[in-house]
Parts: C-alpha cells; sequence; structure tokens
C-alpha cells in the first residue's frame, strides 16, 4: 500500500490536476465573498461561478501532459482534446441547465405563492442554478489551470 501512495503522490499530472482544481475553487469562493459579503462553504465544492475549476483542471491536465510528455504525444493529444470537450460542454449545455434551472425555478415560486401545489417539492428545494460558466469563467479558469501547472512544475519538478 505504501508503494501505491507514494506512486499516486508522485503523480505530476494527478496532483496538477488536484492543485489547480483547489485553487481554482478557492479564487471562487473568495470571489463569492467579495461579490456577495456573505460566506459559503458550498462554495467550495459547488459547480458554477467564477473562475471555472472544471476548466482549470483540464488546462492544468493538458498543460502537464506537456510539459513532461512533450506536445507531440499521444497523451497530449488526448488531454487537449479532453480539455477542450469540458470546457466547451461547460459553456455549452451546462449553462444552458442553469439557466432553464433558474426559470423553473422562478416558475414553481410564481405558482406557489397563487396557493396552488404542482409538485412534491417542498420549498427549500431548488433545481441547482450554478452549473454552468460563462466563456469568461471557462478563459479565465482555464489562464489558472496553464499558470498553475506551470508554476507548480517549475518550481517542484525541475
Amino acid at each position: 500500500m505504501t508503494g501505491f501512495v507514494s506512486d499516486i503522490l508522485g503523480n505530476q499530472i494527478l496532483i496538477t490536476g488536484a492543485v489547480c482544481w483547489l485553487v481554482a475553487q478557492i479564487i471562487k469562493t473568495l470571489i463569492y465573498l467579495i461579490v456577495n459579503r456573505e460566506f459559503k462553504p458550498e462554495r467550495l465544492v459547488g459547480d458554477g461561478g467564477m473562475p471555472s475549476c472544471h476548466s482549470a483542471c483540464v488546462s492544468g491536465i493538458a498543460t502537464a501532459v506537456a510539459l513532461t510528455q512533450g506536445v507531440k504525444s499521444p497523451l497530449f493529444a488526448i488531454a487537449f482534446f479532453f480539455a477542450i470537450i469540458v470546457m466547451h460542454d461547460a459553456m455549452g449545455v451546462r449553462q444552458e441547465t442553469g439557466k432553464q434551472a433558474r426559470v423553473i425555478n422562478d416558475l414553481v415560486e410564481e405558482i406557489r405563492e397563487r396557493g396552488i401545489t404542482i409538485m412534491s417539492m417542498s420549498p427549500e428545494e431548488r433545481l441547482k442554478e450554478f452549473v454552468g460558466h460563462t466563456g469568461t469563467q471557462v478563459c479565465v479558469g482555464s489562464v489558472i489551470g496553464i499558470a498553475a501547472a506551470l508554476i507548480q512544475h517549475f518550481v517542484f519538478y525541475v
């Protein structure tokens, strides 16, 4: 078991992905705190918002692969297109899902205010609205991921 843990902790690409995700989540939580003047612990693990942690993670992984395996490697090609697909999905399908959730939540609230019960959802239950990202949130997440991967690589692995 010690060899397994050592192998995991020695995996630069895996650690880079985790560090990029963590850095972006902390930044997201701090931005939420500053903008809303409210600390919400769920922002530390939640989806949506500025910056995109998905983008930071996959951009950081692709950067780490480029640095360790080279940009000619098949692994970099896989990581690169995986990152593109994840970031496109965050701006497309997931962003639209969040918009739809906001509309549905507003409709359910309006119906409840009229005294009509149409769902078994309690008033505290709402569809999750923070699920997708704007293009800016994706770009900022990607920059954070690339920067974190470069810093980590040149500080700890070179």
